[in-house]
Parts: structure tokens; sequence; C-alpha cells
């Protein structure tokens, strides 16, 4: 449920660690709104490209430039966050807030509540396919989900100031248990990362295997390109997805393979009125998942 509260964010710099698609539209659209942005990466050539886009107001590969950030944003991989470097901790200061972006929860806050006594577990629902310095985009968080799972004991003052990030980028903030949350994106982010994987492989396979491969490639359209985009995304990242969130995914693909299992009895059967049924009940579903993103 959505809080109440209008907070307000925290004077003075924001720092963002990496500068991929999350966090390269994080600094562009806090610039936008006024914000200094002091961006730490890992290498000098990401840093001259940053600094080439302007995806923030300082890039260095230095730590000491997060000293007086107020809110610092850790948009970094999930291997990356959950076992961080020694020297990116001690850059933190200890008086500022901190929070990430990862798209799994349960082990970012199990690692993270012994690291930094503010630390607040976010994760903002949005996206592209591309990945890395040139990825990051203006508007990217406009009326799309950001989820916060605080715990019993995590800093108010802090989840407030998270909070107002996120409705200053004008994302829709969202608040639930760390569990609630990966079992969530197992099913309507995880799963359709590896179902789509699924599909291109399968149209690769059985199209070679049937002498079909070029032609299965030149009648692919929008409906092919709609239902695989995901699967043609950043491999790493859905990798690490799933191996973060490996029992949730688990359980979605078990769910899923009993749909397939259905839809093929009702094949076998010739049961088209029972699969017209499946098909309208679907139809009717699919408004009250992307309704947001009309």
């Amino acid at each position: 449920m959505a809080d109440l509260a209008a907070p307000s964010l925290p004077v003075g710099p924001i720092g963002i660690v990496g500068l991929g698609l999350i966090g390269g539209s994080l600094g562009l659209d806090l610039q936008a709104r006024g914000r200094v942005v002091r961006a730490l990466v890992h290498r000098e050539a990401t840093a001259e490209r940053a600094r080439a886009r302007g995806l923030a107001t300082v890039v260095s590969t230095d730590g000491a430039l997060l000293a007086d950030c107020v809110l610092v944003v850790l948009a970094l991989p999930l291997d990356r966050l959950l076992e961080p470097p020694p020297d990116l901790v001690a850059a933190l200061p200890q008086r500022a807030v901190i929070t990430d972006v990862g798209s799994v929860k349960q082990p970012v806050l199990a690692c993270w509540r012994e690291l930094h006594p503010r630390f607040v577990a976010s994760h903002p629902m949005a996206g592209t396919a591309l990945a890395g310095v040139e990825a990051g985009l203006a508007g990217l968080f406009a009326g799309r989900p950001w989820v916060a799972t605080p715990e019993a004991d995590t800093d108010p003052a802090a989840l407030a100031a998270v909070q107002a990030l996120a409705e200053l980028l004008g994302a829709k903030w969202i608040r639930c248990g760390a569990i609630e949350h990966d079992r969530s994106v197992a099913l309507i982010s995880h799963l359709p990362v590896l179902a789509s994987a699924a599909l291109l492989t399968n149209a690769d396979r059985a199209g070679a295997a049937s002498g079909l491969s070029l032609l299965v490639r030149t009648l692919a359209s929008s409906g092919f390109a709609d239902t695989t985009r995901v699967g043609g995304g950043n491999p790493q990242l859905g990798t690490l997805m799933a191996r973060c969130n490996r029992e949730a995914v688990q359980a979605a693909l078990g769910s899923y393979r009993q749909q397939i299992e259905h839809i093929e009895q009702l094949l076998q059967q010739g049961d088209w009125p029972a699969l017209q049924q499946l098909l309208e009940q679907a139809s009717a579903l699919r408004p009250e998942f992307v309704a947001s993103l009309s």
C-alpha cells in the first residue's frame, strides 16, 4: 500500500554507485530536478564516457567523493551487492541513507543489515533490454513501481528519504515484505525472462531440426518480438536473478509447467471450448497486470 505521507529528500549531494541503466537514469533525472549527483564507478574509461553523457555532476573512481552525500544509491549487480568490496563499504558515510536497486531483496537485506545502520532495501521496477554506461535514460522511473522492503528496525527517517527519492522521480511508492517481494517478482519478472529464453531457444532448435531455420526467422514478427523481448536482455542479469531468487523461481517454473501441461492436454483432447475459455480468461486478466503501462 502506498504511504500517505509526503516526506522530503534531505538537502545535499546524492551518491550513485554504478552508472548502468538504473544508475545512469537516476543521475539524469536527479540532475534534471536540480540535485547534485556524485557517481562512483569502477573504471576510468566508464567515468570518461559517463562524463561525456552527463550522467552525474561529478564522476570518479575514488570513493572519497561520497563522503558528504546525504543519500547513496547502490546501483550495482546483485553479485556485487551480496559481496561488496570492503573499500566501498568503508567509503559509505555512516550518517547517509543507503539504498539499493536489486531485484531480489531477502539476500540483500541479510547482507546489508549488518553493514550499514541506515540501509533501506528497495527495487525500482523499471528497465529496458540495454545495459552499461550507454543505457541511462531520462524519465525511466515515471509511473513505475518503486518497492521498499523495510524490516521492523529499519530507520524510519531513512525509509522516508528513499520514499521521497522515488516520488521525486515520479515513481509509485510501494511497501511490502522481502519474502513477498521475491515471490512476486519471480512470477512477473524472473520467470518471464526464463520463459522468453526458452521460446527463443525452442524456435531456434525446433526450426533447425525441421529444416526451417531461415523461414522461422523470416516470419518472426511483432508478436514473437513482444513475447521474447526480456529473453534477449542482459544474460548476466538474468542469471543473477535466478541464482539469488532460486527457490521462488523454481516454484514459479513449477506452476508455469502445470499451465503448459494443461494446455497440452486440451490440445491432445481436442477440447477447443475449454481452450477458448482459457484464452478468454487470459485476455480478461491481462489489463489487470499491465494497466500501469498504458
